[in-house]
């Protein structure tokens, strides 16, 4: 196994804002949002809900909470980053897609969310926790505010076995990227936990091993109901 090779907990100049922005992760992103989906299906909200409050953690450029809200359904996603240069882009992306009314852009430490306890009925996150030199207490900052009956879905990179494996994953997903957006995927899939390594940090937090799987060749998914009665938004 390849060792792990931290990268910048920030992406925050304007250069790494922009090449993320247009890499292009539509399927990665309508993927994610169709198991999220699926996910909040196997126990749905009440009809009678309100809108769904939704954490999306290291939301980046925004993406995902724009493809969540393209969906059928009722959305009010908090969309907080550590990165100003990406909540910029993450703005304008909200204001051209028309979504204002839906996705409020926040800038925050995943490590200390300044939210009391059980604040959101969905916490979701994608590909933050290896930017996180701990990244226990992100994931634990992350459970406390899933309300009772709420979903934690989060996905990330893998880290792959060898140096061989991962230039074959930045050939292969990475071949119509320049130069500096395959030496970011490349540095992630260096800084990205293995599949032992997330189980480690979710059975501390009252999070069984089985909610933690490899759901790709490069990703692992954490989907976690917390204790208490179905989502009442």
């Amino acid at each position: 196994m390849i060792p792990r090779i931290l990268e910048p907990e920030v992406m925050d100049s304007p250069l790494e804002a922009a090449d993320y922005n247009t890499m292009d992760h539509s399927q990665v992103n309508r993927v994610f949002v169709d198991d999220l989906l699926a996910a909040l299906k196997r126990s749905p909200p009440s009809p009678a809900a309100s809108s769904l409050r939704i954490l999306d953690v290291g939301t980046g450029t925004a993406l995902i909470p724009i493809e969540l809200c393209r969906r059928p359904g009722r959305w009010l996603v908090t969309a907080a980053d550590l990165a100003q240069a990406m909540l910029d882009v993450a703005a304008e992306n909200i204001a051209t897609a028309g979504l204002d009314a839906n996705i409020t852009p926040e800038r925050l430490d995943a490590k200390r969310l300044p939210f009391g306890d059980g604040r959101f009925d969905v916490v979701m996150t994608n590909s933050i926790l290896h930017h996180i030199p701990a990244p226990s207490e992100c994931l634990a900052e992350m459970v406390r505010v899933v309300a009772p009956g709420g979903l934690l879905f989060a996905r990330d990179l893998l880290r792959p076995e060898c140096a061989t494996e991962l230039d074959r994953l930045v050939a292969l997903y990475a071949a119509d990227a320049n130069a500096h957006q395959r030496q970011m995927f490349a540095a992630s899939l260096h800084a990205a936990l293995t599949l032992a390594e997330v189980r480690a940090l979710a059975v501390p937090l009252g999070i069984a091993t089985d909610c933690v799987e490899q759901t790709s060749d490069r990703h692992w998914t954490l989907s976690w109901r917390a204790k208490g009665a179905a989502i009442q938004a």
